[in-house]
């Protein structure tokens, strides 16, 4: 809401939206376009060192190892897991929040289940800490900063572990890189050094800062932590390198590489996976490790450790994610806020299993079963086209899965009744497939995941409706691309012959192999073809007198105020399918933006934000909410997106309002002032303000010619007859002459109420506002309602503390020193006159430098010029 002496809002354009809006659009193809070139590398590099070595001769691996090591690494991996969680304690500490152990320990190892399997730590498992740390107190900012420490951290780690590897190791590693040992390990002392300087930056100075500016006022810090802390930080991450090194070395042969060379090794090999970005580094990290362990171990026998670790490390803390999240479901303790919050993840870690489970699928496909379960078929007499069908529609269901996935991660209901139909199915194909035991155990733990979590499936859409982002489509370029590499792997000891393709016998695996492969490559074409070439959605149209009519009454029945925007009719409107709730938006450049999230019947929100969230994407777009209270934070949150502050609601809670006593005495005193210079007060209804339009027309016409500003929108009332014909006007009149007005915003719940547009004459006494909003209050608290809007006070409540996220701290410097851009301060001021209570406000959108176009693409719409043209 904008006060009497607000200053027109700066709605210039940023001079690099252009170039943004080409980064946003093509992003997604070039990243995708680098990943798929980095598989064709490491597959490339891959088949050269893989030259000697046959498929059988890696399974035979696989099968010999000892259950003993199998032991070992799990426990090796359990103690890696267990000390990945002191990263979140450590960064917790850091901040200064005090968050239950429980609570950290189950927060940090969902978060590394998922990003060690999917890759993008930061998002994957960032977005996991978002949910249950809003979830137990902390806010958004604070979650931003353990996020940022766990990265930092994790980084800093690797770099005190290579560096300690590079210095025990040079002589193993130097031939590797060509490059002199000395050379290496001098690098080592140089990379240490560097290290212990930071810790005794720690330790002397606890925070670094760069002032610029007039009178260096405006500066960034970077608070370090202390030195104990970082420290402990170094020794946690040194530990838990070394057991996930363990992990996979106690998988490997007898007489392997002394253990400190090997964890040199291992620490090269997980930072090319990293800087990959490929998922879990798969492939990267496997051909880094063969490079460089291959001359001192068999070849077949470390590529099926590798396989090994894959499943043990990466797989199998996953399947236990799931099944502990899913367990809320079962226990009392899910209708606690903790417990619920931990069942909402389940969706996510589902999506990351499925995928995984299609993956297995896939690979399986093209590879063949092992000579025991051909004895086995052979003595079961299972017929061979039951065979032959089973290899092929298992592979057809891997390649459903992938797909499903992303409907899971959507919570689309279509999505679990197709993934648990395809698990079933492939879990019963798995046996005449090749008697696939562990394969079907996972599609059988994936189904009864499913089933206990299908309250969290609840979003009514169809999966031909969803757009496959070119993330997911470059990807499945990329399964399929290393498919074909595994299928010339396995069978690279078969010459190609165009009767393969007609060769059905029971030892016809590669002719098997080949179709499958053929048939998901197909099936995935079609896919693909079809995303590309489907049309878009329809251009956006204006909501109808009945879509108009219908939100009205939803904003009437339900308490809060703010909905009445929706009267303006300048914004769109999306509706759910039941109808009985929406949103309103609007569209700026590439920006989505809605207007204060769902309104309507409370267990359909979820549903609406990922509708409102795909129409974005479907037209290429991002979406952004504004002005999101702080109770609805997890709708948005658990899609995804970020939350920065955008300032404080005031609101006053009218049954304790009054002009009595000391603390309002100055307001008390400006009403009486007020009557005494005849000011007289009443509030008319909607059928009587077409009478009065012209008078406020001129009114309205005044205040903007003094105050040399222009009508706004979108967020902000502006004069418009057909928008104040709807709701009630409240007037004030000096010796009968109208002076000043606002109209009220009102449901019939009478839970909230507001003004919006207030506009008063040049001429009037000094507090008139004073007068107008003192008399609105005592009428609506006549009138049985609880609370009265104020309207937001934009970048105020940014905290002050040196810990504060940058966002923050770089407001609360606006708020101080932009009286010349906006009048932040003058604005709060008016407000505190009435003795508020003061909520905060969010901005809810994606991560990245998507909050500064979304912020600068709603100054226009606010500003009153948006963009119709269809993106």
């Amino acid at each position: 809401m904008a006060s009497p002496s607000s200053e027109p809002c700066n709605d210039a354009p940023l001079p690099l939206g252009r170039w943004a809006h080409a980064w946003q659009q093509w992003r997604p193809w070039l990243l995708g376009g680098l990943g798929l070139l980095l598989v064709l590398l490491v597959g490339t590099a891959l088949a050269h060192l893989l030259q000697e070595v046959r498929y059988g001769q890696v399974m035979g691996a696989v099968r010999r190892t000892p259950g003993a090591w199998l032991l070992w690494s799990l426990l090796a991996t359990a103690i890696s897991y267990a000390t990945l969680t002191q990263y979140d304690a450590s960064a917790l500490r850091y901040i200064g929040a005090k968050v239950p152990r429980g609570t950290v320990a189950l927060t940090a190892f969902v978060a590394y289940a998922l990003s060690n399997t999917i890759g993008l730590g930061p998002l994957s498992g960032g977005a996991v800490r978002m949910r249950l740390y809003t979830q137990a107190g902390l806010e958004p900012g604070q979650i931003a900063r353990v996020i940022g420490f766990n990265t930092v951290a994790f980084l800093l780690g690797m770099l005190a572990f290579g560096a300690m590897g590079l210095l025990w190791g040079a002589p193993t590693i130097a031939p590797l890189l060509h490059l002199p040992a000395g050379g290496l390990q001098t690098l080592a002392v140089a990379l240490l050094l560097g290290l212990a300087a930071f810790v005794a930056l720690c330790h002397r100075q606890r925070v670094l800062a760069w002032r610029w500016g007039p009178q260096r006022r405006w500066h960034v810090g970077l608070r370090l932590p202390p030195a104990g802390l970082a420290l402990a930080q170094l020794a946690i991450s040194a530990v838990e390198l070394t057991a996930s090194g363990l992990a996979l070395w106690c998988l490997l042969p007898e007489n392997p590489l002394p253990l400190l060379s090997f964890l040199a090794l291992y620490a090269v090999a997980i930072s090319a996976a990293l800087i990959s970005h490929i998922p879990g580094g798969v492939g990267v990290f496997e051909a880094v490790m063969l490079l460089a362990a291959g001359p001192h171990l068999p070849t077949a026998q470390l590529l099926g450790a590798l396989l090994l670790y894959r499943g043990l490390y990466y797989v199998l803390p996953l399947v236990l994610a799931s099944g502990l999240l899913v367990a809320y479901e079962l226990r009392p303790a899910a209708v606690a806020p903790m417990g619920r919050a931990a069942v909402r993840q389940s969706p996510r870690l589902l999506a990351a299993l499925t995928l995984v489970a299609g993956l297995w699928l896939v690979v399986s496909g093209v590879t063949p079963f092992t000579r025991d379960a051909r004895e086995v078929l052979v003595a079961l007499s299972v017929p061979l086209p039951l065979i032959e069908a089973s290899h092929f529609l298992g592979s057809v269901a891997g390649l459903g899965l992938l797909v499903v996935a992303r409907g899971l991660l959507h919570r689309l209901d279509a999505a679990w009744w197709a993934a648990l139909g395809l698990s079933l199915v492939a879990a019963l194909l798995a046996w005449p497939k090749g008697i696939a035991l562990n394969e079907a155990a996972l599609l059988v733990t994936l189904a009864v995941l499913l089933v206990v979590s299908r309250r969290q499936f609840d979003r009514p859409s169809s999966l031909f409706a969803q757009h496959l982002e070119p993330e997911w489509l470059l990807g499945l370029a990329g399964v399929l691309l290393a498919s074909l590499w595994i299928l010339f792997f396995a069978y690279k000891q078969v010459a190609y012959s165009n009767h393969l393709w007609w060769q059905f016998e029971l030892d016809g695996q590669a002719p098997r192999s080949l179709r499958a492969l053929t048939a998901i490559a197909l099936l995935s074409l079609a896919l693909g073809l079809w995303q590309l070439l489907r049309p878009r959605s329809s251009t956006l149209a204006r909501p109808t007198a009945e879509e108009m009519t219908r939100a009205a009454a939803l904003v009437q029945a339900g308490p809060r105020a703010e909905g009445c925007y929706l009267l303006m009719g300048d914004k769109h409107l999306l509706f759910s399918p039941s109808g009985r709730s929406f949103l309103m938006y609007g569209r700026q450049g590439r920006t989505w933006v809605s207007l204060f999230g769902p309104f309507g019947e409370r267990k359909e929100w979820p549903d609406l934000v990922w509708q409102f969230i795909e129409l974005a994407a479907a037209h290429g777009g991002r979406p952004a909410f504004y002005q999101v209270r702080p109770a609805h934070l997890p709708l948005y949150l658990d899609c995804g997106l970020q939350a920065i502050k955008l300032g404080e609601y005031a609101q006053v809670s009218l049954p304790d309002f009054s002009l009595k006593g000391g603390k309002r005495a100055n307001l008390r005193a400006g009403v009486n002032r007020g009557e005494r210079e005849g000011l007289s007060f009443e509030v008319v209804p909607p059928e009587a303000v077409p009478a009065l339009l012209p008078e406020l027309k001129a009114i309205s016409d005044a205040w903007l010619q003094q105050q040399q500003g222009r009508e706004k929108g979108f967020s902000v009332g502006r004069f418009d007859p057909d928008y104040l014909r709807q709701l009630p006007v409240a007037l004030v009149r000096q010796h009968g002459r109208l002076v000043a007005f606002a109209n009220l915003q009102l449901t019939a719940c009478r839970e909230e109420a507001s003004v919006d547009l207030m506009r008063h004459r040049p001429e009037a006494p000094a507090g008139t506002m004073d007068f107008l909003f003192a008399k609105v209050m005592l009428h609506l608290q006549a009138q049985g309602y609880q609370w009265f809007g104020l309207g937001m006070s934009p970048l105020a409540g940014m905290a002050e503390r040196r810990r504060a996220p940058r966002w923050q701290r770089l407001g609360r410097l606006l708020y101080k020193y932009g009286d010349r851009f906006y009048r932040f301060r003058g604005l709060r001021s008016f407000k505190d006159k009435f003795e508020p209570s003061w909520e905060a406000r969010y901005l809810a959108t994606p991560g990245g430098l998507a909050p500064v176009f979304a912020l600068a693409d709603i100054a226009v719409l606010i500003g009153g010029h948006p963009d119709e043209t269809e993106p």
